[in-house]
């Protein structure tokens, strides 16, 4: 039995009949009765929690749907199985809605936690510190961009000019920012590859990095990578919940803080891109 099949038994108390590797951390695992799970391995300390945490909450919202936690440790986490089907503009307005339902649902502060989930979270593989703040730039300069920034220049990633620029941006926030909204009940690392979407017709979003932000990080990270009938699931959303006036100028400010984790993942290129957000943030 492998430790994947072995995990799935010990939290579900369900026999492991098969199964296939998706990605190195992520098994397919069959139980009885003809079900699928998913085992997901973590080796960082607290990513289990995080994430087990972060599904529960955004599922408490019962607005997106999300799979459900069938067990965890300290090591592993078990979900159900989503079976995907094609994306369908349908499914990408019910989707729109259903976000902007999420965001709704709210949170107590910025950078707050899921209940039960640890301050030092994650997002992907990055470290993420969820630090409570009642200022939405403060808390976005200091907790979201600026860390980010500082491992990507210490790394090479992100040069002089460019760290500049964003310094620049933050140091704008407050006159930059838009209306002040409330905390919004965010996914956290909403990019098309946490977007499923369902053989049922509806949409299943998976590894969040949830916590208290500003709903138009979610959109805008939305919008960075892709997402099918994007404008659909936008047009929607918009309908559902308008976002605040000069909201398509700020979508280059709220990309900052993806654009900064993936140069910090994935290196340099992504470093030029964060650069030019900041600059496009600063220009609007």
């Amino acid at each position: 039995m492998s430790a994947a099949a072995a995990a799935v038994t010990r939290l579900t108390g369900l026999r492991a009949t098969a199964e296939r590797p998706v990605t190195g951390s992520l098994v397919e695992v069959g139980v009885d009765g003809g079900r699928t799970v998913m085992a997901k391995h973590a080796a960082a300390p607290g990513a289990v929690a995080a994430e087990a945490a972060g599904l529960e909450w955004l599922a408490a919202a019962r607005a997106v749907r999300v799979p459900a936690v069938r067990g965890r440790d300290g090591q592993w986490l078990v979900t159900d199985h989503v079976a995907e089907g094609a994306a369908t503009p349908a499914a990408a307005e019910r989707f729109g809605r259903a976000l902007a339902a999420l965001h709704a649902a709210g949170a107590p502060a910025f950078g707050a936690a899921p209940p039960g989930g640890p301050a030092e979270a994650y997002i992907g593989a990055a470290p993420m510190r969820n630090v409570p703040g009642a200022d939405w730039p403060r808390w976005y300069a200091e907790h979201r961009v600026q860390p980010y920034l500082r491992d990507a220049v210490d790394a090479g990633d992100l040069g002089g000019a460019g760290a500049a620029a964003v310094e620049r941006a933050c140091a704008r926030l407050p006159e930059i920012a838009g209306p002040a909204e409330p905390p919004a009940r965010l996914h956290g690392d909403l990019w098309s590859g946490n977007v499923l979407w369902g053989a049922d017709g509806e949409v299943r979003l998976i590894d969040p990095a949830a916590h208290g932000g500003h709903r138009e990080t979610d959109l805008a990270m939305l919008r960075l990578f892709g997402c099918p009938h994007l404008d659909r699931v936008l047009a929607a959303y918009g309908e559902a919940a308008p976002l605040a006036p000069g909201a398509e100028a700020r979508v280059p400010l709220h990309q900052l803080f993806p654009l900064l984790v993936h140069t910090v993942l994935f290196g340099a290129g992504y470093g030029r891109q964060a650069a030019a957000a900041a600059r496009a943030a600063l220009a609007a």
